[in-house]
């Protein structure tokens, strides 16, 4: 059976849209403004996967004048409700002609390539957005990391799946997020820290720096793992020159 991506779905968009930078979620987004203050000079950025553009203004409230894109006709037309003001555009797969090349200063992409199915696919986006990319711009890939799909999380629950515990690199993952209603599980490919280095090999990309964030313990969430295990990944990438 084809995989499919379970956010191309009017309600997922729906509940997705509620989301914000608490729970679990809030560690993928607490450190990025330190990290691109420290890595990132200029200010063009677009947001690969952007869903309905949550990432898109978080980045944008950064100081970067943003592109939100997504495959997505359901997430862009809520982005677009939600932030009227905002710059978001429909592509379609992996065509990013209509885009100026060579020309941002960042790139970011969160949780996106979770739910890409194929290591030639994944290769192929990251090539791609490489080539967005200026030759002193940065790349920022905030994935799951493969413990999520073994814990429970302040956003997040896999007790319904212990065969996640099985998976091997690009196999399919489930996990439901329990911050909205819409309690069908995603489907998401597992992708570990050796995939992704390999990947990001032959996409041309270097890894300048990768972050585990973990929670200290006196934030205002009901933490479960996150004090001691790291649910995401941040990735600085830069083109391989």
């Amino acid at each position: 059976m084809a995989f499919t991506n379970c956010y191309e779905d009017a309600l997922r968009a729906k509940e997705y849209a509620k989301l914000e930078f608490a729970n679990t979620y809030y560690l993928a987004f607490r450190d990025l403004p330190a990290i691109l203050g420290q890595c990132v000079s200029g200010s063009r950025a677009i947001d690969f996967g952007c869903g309905t553009g949550r990432s898109t203004r978080f980045v944008r409230q950064l100081g970067f004048e943003t592109v939100g894109i997504d495959i997505s006709p359901e997430m862009i037309a809520k982005a677009r409700e939600l932030d009227p003001d905002g710059e978001y555009r429909l592509i379609a797969g992996d065509d990013f002609s209509p885009l100026p090349q060579r020309e941002f200063d960042l790139v970011v992409s969160l949780f996106t390539f979770d739910n890409i199915a194929g290591f030639e696919a994944k290769a192929r986006l990251l090539h791609r957005l490489g080539n967005l990319s200026r030759d002193s711009g940065k790349l920022i890939n905030v994935v799951s990391s493969p413990e999520i799909y073994l814990h429970e999380w302040a956003s997040f629950s896999t007790k319904d799946f212990p065969e996640n515990a099985n998976a091997k690199a690009g196999d399919v993952v489930r996990i439901i997020t329990t911050d909205f209603a819409d309690r069908r599980p995603a489907l998401d490919i597992l992708c570990p820290d050796e995939s992704y280095r390999e990947l990001y090999g032959q996409a041309g990309l270097e890894v300048a720096a990768m972050y585990k964030p973990l929670a200290a313990g006196d934030e205002p969430y009901a933490w479960v793992n996150e004090t001691r295990i790291a649910p995401w990944t941040i990735y600085v990438l830069k083109r391989a020159l």
